[in-house]
């Protein structure tokens, strides 16, 4: 096998029908970084004697100490299918529930997937939560069922039982995509082991087959079964059905070249006006149209500086470029064009659409981005996360000499992971992070360390939001100088509202007449739809309720930053807020434009919104997991005195084989210390994971404890304010 050098590569990158983008995805653990191995070993760039145990994608040291992908790996490979050459690029993703974030941003520059599962274990909710995602971004998946080896060593299955069993991880898995396809796609996309989109193998044994390779090299079940019996040789199959060929043939057969996958993809992720010559450059990804590329991933190189990864959607981009970064109106110049094989960085000078380029020089770039080398093009849709961030903790620098190393580590890890969202508490001082879950900040410290920063870093703390069960108002409250009114009425938010404001199917940019619509379908009156002043992110929305008001217009502004103000630190512990409508009730101005500026209408509006907070029941919210456990059957009665040891409850339990799985939710702020638990009442038999599920009422029996430690945490009073604080009589 020749190492395939650079240059061949650009031959063929001229011809989009030769190019196929494609990612690999799973569940944690189910072996995606391994498979890869056997790819990277095809053309050349690893050694084939080491595919399996190299996890060369698993570039960081931290990830090898682990034995887990943290950061999604880039690389080109060349493959040969039917005496035609074809460049594949690929991404590495990683399967850990606290690392979403980056696979959601990797999907965004591929067209297709490969799905990888494990053989005993099946469809799993990681699996699940992923292909969910690639069909949403309208990314077409296939599947490779894993670790086969272990159906004939762990549960014995005969060949035909063996067929059995897989058939029906064949049919969980098309049954997600009846779920969650788009109705046009739903049956063009479905998995079958017939046309070869299924495929079956042992990652760490290099060896793997579907129905075009059986067809071709006359392979079935029962050669597998006897390579794993005595005097049978898994070497010998590995030579005779190489594992690249099952999953490189099916991403060449099955997922579309990038001008067909773009036809149908940029409709979904791009919003500008299709009919225009910009949208015909992208639908056609089209050479000679504009540059045009998303960049979905940033890496920081020690030598060269930030690194803008990307897919690009139409044009041609080259070294010394001028582009336009559209969403913060900044421009740059590109350094250099590069592409990776592997973890090594090749220069090429020039890449045309429908590649995923690597771009130096652009330092103020970030990952979610749309560059262009012409100004005013529609952005890319933004990219909607799975989970938001519920865990933080405070850092600091040992030695305060050290503070200006910390904070460019900091700047640097955010660059690389803007899930990851780094604040500043002005009161006291501290740093404070928050991420997806303990592992997440776990990484995120031991990537400060290595950057020779020695730090000090708090408990892990968990974020908490604040919201109300019941309704007030008209409530009213005057401005510092006492002579303006504002009245402020409250209500909880209906959750699908709420959901379209935090996903961005509702904001303040979008066409007034289709807001509206929005909200009657909802159920809302039509005053109300007509009359909406802001949408906050959060999941939050101010609607103008009065009537014939002067000065109401030139007040908008002053009365707004009151509510952004409340809606960043609510009322009882100043944590953030979600699902409240407020609505302006009524305003009496002064008359005067002195008097009514927005020094006292702010105040004014803040007090009237904590006010009519507080008299709704306000109530704390925490972030609720679900956790899902393999284990063995006779320990199933301790994993579950575990889960409602810690406030949680088991939904459900079943068996998969030999393993049994337990699904339940647990509050985040009670799975510090799960592992200990867990390993001490199982010998340390269960395996585990969890993710982000839901934010629920913190419970009446432990609300004002835990207030009060928030509290005091801020350097504030333990008790919370009344009422009677921010409320004014006539």
């Amino acid at each position: 096998m020749k190492f395939k050098a650079t240059d061949q590569i650009l031959k063929i990158i001229g011809d989009k029908k030769l190019i196929r983008n494609f990612g690999v995805i799973a569940h944690v653990d189910h072996g995606k970084t391994t498979m890869s191995d056997s790819l990277l070993a095809s053309s050349g760039i690893i050694s084939p004697s080491v595919a399996g145990q190299a996890l060369a994608l698993d570039s960081m040291k931290l990830e090898q100490d682990r034995q887990m992908t943290i950061v999604q790996a880039n690389v080109t490979l060349l493959y040969e299918k039917d005496n035609q050459e074809y460049v594949i690029n690929m991404i590495d993703t990683p399967g850990h529930i606290d690392f979403t974030g980056r696979v959601t941003r990797s999907l965004r520059a591929i067209d297709g997937a490969v799905v990888v599962s494990d053989s005993v274990e099946g469809i799993m909710t990681q699996t699940e939560t992923v292909t969910r995602q690639a069909l949403e971004e309208r990314v077409r998946p296939v599947l490779y069922i894993n670790k086969i080896d272990r159906l004939i060593k762990e549960l014995r299955l005969t060949p035909e039982k063996m067929q059995e069993w897989l058939l029906e991880i064949v049919t969980n898995f098309n049954r997600l995509i009846d779920i969650y396809a788009e109705p046009e796609y739903k049956d063009k996309w479905k998995v079958s082991i017939q046309d070869g989109s299924v495929s079956f193998g042992s990652a760490k044994d290099k060896w793997g087959f579907n129905a075009d390779v059986m067809k071709k090299k006359g392979i079935s079940f029962k050669d597998i079964f006897a390579a794993y019996s005595e005097g049978g040789s898994v070497k010998e199959l590995a030579e005779k059905a190489p594992l690249y060929d099952a999953v490189l043939g099916m991403v060449v057969k099955h997922h579309p070249p990038p001008d067909v996958a773009q036809k149908y993809r940029i409709p979904k992720i791009w919003k500008g006006d299709l009919e225009s010559d910009i949208g015909k450059a992208l639908l056609n990804c089209d050479d000679n149209g504009p540059a045009i590329m998303m960049i979905v991933n940033m890496t920081v190189d020690p030598a060269a500086g930030p690194v803008a990864i990307g897919r690009l959607f139409s044009g041609r981009i080259k070294d010394g470029d001028r582009i336009h970064i559209i969403d913060t109106k900044r421009e740059g110049r590109i350094q250099s064009v590069n592409f990776f094989m592997g973890n090594q960085r090749e220069m090429v000078g020039e890449l045309a659409a429908g590649n995923i380029p690597a771009l130096l020089g652009l330092e103020y770039a970030r990952a979610g981005q749309t560059i262009s080398t012409i100004s005013g093009v529609n952005t890319f849709e933004g990219i909607q996360y799975v989970s938001e961030p519920v865990v933080q903790i405070a850092v600091e620098p040992k030695h305060p000499k050290d503070l200006p190393r910390l904070v460019e580590a900091l700047n640097r890890i955010t660059i690389e992971d803007p899930n990851l969202v780094v604040k500043i508490n002005e009161e006291s001082g501290e740093t404070v992070i928050a991420g997806m879950g303990v592992l997440h900040l776990e990484i995120a410290t031991a990537l400060i360390a290595d950057a020779k920063v020695d730090i000090v870093t708090s408990q892990p703390l968990i974020n908490y939001r604040e919201t109300i069960r019941g309704s007030a108002g008209p409530i009213m409250a005057k401005s510092p100088n006492r002579h303006n009114k504002i009245f402020m009425k409250v209500e909880p938010l209906d959750e699908k509202v709420a959901e379209m404001i935090r996903n961005g199917t509702l904001n303040e940019y979008k066409d007034k007449k289709e807001v509206q619509k929005i909200l009657k379908e909802a159920g809302w009156d039509g005053d109300d739809a007509k009359r909406v002043m802001r949408f906050d992110t959060r999941g939050n929305v101010m609607v103008d309720g009065t009537k014939g008001v002067q000065f109401v217009q030139e007040s908008t502004d002053s009365i707004l930053s009151g509510f952004d103000d409340t809606m960043k630190e609510g009322p009882l512990t100043r944590e953030q807020v979600r699902g409240c409508k407020f609505t302006f009730h009524h305003f009496v101005p002064h008359e005067d434009p002195a008097h009514r500026g927005l020094s006292q209408l702010g105040p004014a509006s803040r007090r009237a919104c904590m006010g009519a907070m507080l008299l709704a029941q306000p109530v704390l919210l925490e972030p609720t997991l679900g956790i899902e456990v393999r284990i063995p059957q006779e320990l199933i009665g301790n994993v579950a005195g575990v889960i409602s040891g810690k406030r949680g409850k088991v939904l459900n339990m079943e068996q998969k084989g030999v393993v049994n799985i337990i699904t339940g939710e647990i509050p985040a702020s009670e799975t510090f210390d799960l592992s200990e638990v867990m390993r001490g009442q199982t010998a340390g038999k269960a395996m585990w994971n969890t993710h982000f599920k839901a934010w629920t009422p913190v419970p009446n029996s432990i609300l004002s404890t835990i207030v009060a430690d928030l509290r005091k945490r801020k350097g504030l009073s333990p008790e919370p304010p009344t009422a009677d604080e921010f409320v004014d009589k006539e």
